[in-house]
């Protein structure tokens, strides 16, 4: 599979190729457990980005400019079968500019696009940046976002190796400037959660624009909703509806 992509359980001749790309601070084993849960004729294939993982050592990118010039043609030989793309926060965006990217380079566009906890790509930052603070306020702003561990936070020697791509992925996010394309020739879904302080019910809304087809779901839960056991569910439904289309 390569460094770029884990992939938990691959399938001789899957139906359809899930794309999934997680949050900030997130890695791929964050989708270990997915394809216990979707279809067997789903195969999840999840990002792997540098500084995490099994990537831990390597230089994390911190703009999403650059990391798409990399990962774009890395992912291009997992776009050989119908392809659709999940990404939670951070992963939304970077979901959202792989999936432009692929649909202009490639002529290749996700079935379906689905982004979760992400405010719309077009909007202007609402908060103030941290991934340029000192290590002890950017741990402080860090405990608001509630996804990463009390526990981890509290060990000196566990935030040493991760703060360096915790930051990173923080410039991913805080240092994005939306450029106007043609919009997705895919259907886009949104999940927000209910009690998000994150990103809002208007905010996710707002991604309506860069589709014909648009559909916002809401779900119970705080910005990392999609930690709860349930929610591969709410994917189960959708993700066999578009099987049967294939």
């Amino acid at each position: 599979m390569g460094k770029w992509i884990v992939c938990p359980q691959p399938k001789p001749s899957p139906k359809l190729r899930l794309l999934c790309f997680p949050h900030a601070g997130g890695s791929a084993r964050v989708f270990h457990d997915w394809p216990e849960l979707l279809p067997s004729t789903v195969e999840v294939c999840a990002v792997e980005l540098p500084g995490r993982g099994k990537r831990l050592f390597e230089t994390p990118y911190t703009d999403i400019i650059s990391l798409l010039q990399t990962l774009g043609p890395e992912l291009v030989p997992f776009l050989d079968v119908p392809f659709a793309c999940f990404g939670h926060s951070l992963g939304a965006r970077i979901a959202f500019e792989f999936s432009r990217w692929s649909q202009q380079t490639v002529q290749l566009t996700p079935r379906h696009l689905w982004a979760a906890a992400a405010r719309a790509p077009h909007l202007p930052p609402d908060r103030e940046s941290i991934h340029n603070l000192s290590s002890d306020d950017f741990i402080l702003e860090l405990q608001g976002y509630n996804g990463t561990p009390e526990s981890v936070l509290k060990n000196p020697e566990l935030m040493e190796l991760m703060l360096p791509m915790l930051k990173a992925d923080f410039s991913l996010l805080e240092t994005y400037q939306y450029q106007p394309k043609a919009q997705l020739a895919c259907p886009i879904t949104c999940f927000w959660g209910e009690q998000d302080e994150i990103a809002n019910h208007t905010d996710v809304a707002a991604w309506q624009q860069h589709t014909n087809i648009f559909t916002l779901e809401a779900v119970p839960g705080d910005h990392f909703f999609t930690n709860h056991p349930m929610f591969p569910q709410r994917l189960l439904a959708k993700l066999t509806e578009l099987i049967q289309t294939i």
